[in-house]
């Protein structure tokens, strides 16, 4: 039956990935950047600069980062604030190295936006915000505070004011907007990365569970014909030991126990489902396949089969992929989580192509949401007047993801509509008001007879136990 996915990593957990040895090589990156920038502005340009607390600086950030390289082993991975801790300390260590080389005079200013662009990539909204918002107060005070730039002959390098405000106008800017941008752009990737992760989870488990009832299956079926001798030859047995009920009694037990396994195993292979080589099945068998886990759950669900045109009136055999079984399911839960009472399944076919239609009279899809419907995670959250309406459903916008993945990769295209959408085409002039998905296939995708998938089903394989 269909499951909510796992929980998945935010980005706290996401930030333990970055090692330390990550960070201390770009640290070092950065130590020869600064030693360089001394040297040639103290000997080639003659600027007049404290080298002593500037080494200073640079000292520490070569301390930390042997400290760091012989306290701890190379595939050290950080937390979330040791993360925030180390990049605070490289915003702090270049902030005091501006304020000794001229403040916002300084055109190495800009490397600010560096631990900025690290503290949105890597780390949670909070110490992103964090980090920002020390990178923005710091330059800021920046302006007025610092030591200016002296040359050869005691002049003092100054830029005009106007050059000086434009300059933390144009690094607070960066900030804002780098710092957006890589966290927006990298909270994309990770959720469309957690979505895939789920989809592929529900893949697994769907053909685990595909297999599993392919095993019981398979097994009942071998096992049938020993366990009807032994019943058989327990049965002559007791008949001929009347006359002694001890050993009569032993007889009807082990018949007892051979119809016991018997039935363990027809059941077991009925919650299995399918046969490891009965990898094909009626369209309609597959939608009702797909829509059993939600037959008890207080909606009904019609499932209608029919063929487009009169000529095309066998149902066709499709492939029992696990794709496609768990994808449907997942449209029909959705049909049903929102539905008022009823939820339509209405399966077409015609020499060229094979259709779902899952509709219901619900409420539909939120109009503004529409040409979103598939993205993971669209469902952020929901509202109090959602819960007292819907109280049963958790989702979030996954399951329709992980629906659409599974059947775009099953070769299937899938058009999004509510009934009540004036322009709608999926239904029209229907009562059904409330949120409709077709879902459409080349038939030779998916056809078990005719596809270019299709494969002859063999015999059962012999299970040797």
């Amino acid at each position: 039956m269909s499951e909510s996915p796992p929980p998945l990593m935010n980005g706290q957990e996401r930030s333990n990935w970055i090692r330390l040895s990550t960070l201390t090589l770009l640290r070092w990156v950065a130590i020869f950047g600064q030693l360089t920038a001394l040297f040639i502005g103290q000997w080639l340009y003659g600027l007049q600069l404290p080298l002593g607390l500037c080494f200073l600086a640079i000292g520490t950030s070569i301390v930390s980062n042997l400290a760091a390289t012989f306290m701890f082993p190379a595939n050290k991975r950080l937390t979330e604030y040791q993360n925030f801790l180390m990049v605070m300390f490289d915003l702090l260590q270049l902030t005091f190295l501006l304020y000794l080389t001229g403040g916002l005079n300084n055109p190495f200013a800009l490397l600010v936006l560096g631990p900025v662009t690290i503290s949105a990539s890597t780390l949670g909204l909070r110490s992103a915000l964090a980090i920002g918002g020390s990178a923005v107060a710091l330059v800021t005070l920046l302006l007025p505070f610092h030591l200016e730039l002296v040359l050869t002959d005691g002049s003092e390098l100054v830029l005009p004011e106007i050059f000086m405000f434009g300059n933390w106008i144009a690094i607070v800017i960066a900030i804002l907007f780098n710092g957006a941008y890589s966290y927006r752009i990298n909270s994309e990737i990770r959720s469309m990365s957690d979505a895939l992760s789920a989809t592929q989870m529900a893949l697994s488990r769907e053909q685990k569970l595909t297999d599993l009832g392919g095993v019981v299956a398979a097994a009942a079926h071998e096992l049938g014909t020993p366990l009807a001798t032994i019943k058989l030859a327990s049965s002559e047995l007791a008949e001929e030991l009347e006359t002694r009920p001890e050993l009569q009694e032993d007889a009807i037990l082990i018949r007892d126990q051979a119809d016991r396994c018997r039935d363990i195993l027809r059941d077991m292979g009925r919650a299995g489902k399918s046969d490891l080589h009965m990898q094909q099945a009626p369209l309609s068998a597959v939608l009702d396949e797909a829509a059993e886990p939600h037959m008890t759950r207080g909606k009904k669900i019609h499932i209608e089969v029919a063929a487009l045109y009169s000529q095309y009136s066998d149902q066709p055999n499709i492939l029992r992929k696990p794709e496609i079984i768990h994808g449907i399911r997942n449209l029909i839960q959705n049909g049903v989580d929102f539905a008022r009472g009823n939820v339509w399944v209405e399966a077409s076919w015609s020499d060229e192509s094979i259709s779902v239609k899952i509709s219901d009279d619900g409420v539909g899809y939120p109009s503004h949401l529409l040409g979103r419907i598939g993205d993971p995670f669209v469902r952020k959250r929901r509202s109090e007047t959602d819960r007292r309406q819907r109280p049963e459903y958790e989702g979030m916008g996954l399951g329709l993801f992980i629906a659409k993945t599974l059947l775009e990769r099953s070769g299937a295209q899938l058009q999004f509509a509510n009934g009540s959408d004036p322009f709608q085409t999926l239904l029209p002039n229907t009562i059904r008001r409330g949120a409709i998905v077709q879902v459409s296939w080349p038939r030779h995708k998916i056809d078990a007879i005719d596809g270019d998938q299709a494969l002859p089903l063999g015999k059962n394989k012999k299970i040797v136990v």
